[in-house]
C-alpha cells in the first residue's frame, strides 16, 4: 500500500485531453477518488482500462487489476460502476490490511 511518485500517479480524465484536476497517489486515494470524480471520467478509464494497467503495471497489484477485468465484464455504467468500483478496492484494502 505504498504511494507512487507524482509521475507514476493516476491522473483522472473525462476524454483525451480533458484533465479533472484529480489525481491518486496510492490505493487510499484513489478509492477516495472513485467517490467525487465525474462519472464521465470513471467509464472513461475503466473501459479503457486504464484502472487495470495502472493497478497492475505501476502499483503491482495484479490481484485489483483482475478483479476490474471481472468487474468490466458486466457492463456497469453510472453510479452502480462507481459503486461497484469503490466496493472492490475497499474489500481489496481489507484483505491487503488484514495480510
Amino acid at each position: 500500500m505504498r504511494e507512487v511518485s507524482r509521475e507514476k500517479a493516476f491522473y483522472f480524465f473525462t476524454s483525451i485531453g480533458n484533465y479533472t484536476g484529480k489525481i491518486a497517489f496510492s490505493i487510499e486515494e484513489f478509492m477516495e477518488k472513485i467517490r467525487e470524480i465525474n462519472g464521465k471520467s470513471l467509464e472513461f478509464h475503466f473501459y479503457r482500462e486504464d484502472f487495470e494497467k495502472w493497478f497492475r503495471e505501476v502499483l503491482q497489484d495484479k490481484e485489483l487489476a483482475d478483479e476490474f477485468r471481472k468487474l468490466r465484464a458486466l457492463n456497469l455504467t453510472g453510479e452502480i460502476l462507481r459503486s461497484q468500483l469503490y466496493k472492490t478496492v475497499e474489500n481489496h484494502l481489507k484483505q491487503l490490511k488484514a495480510s
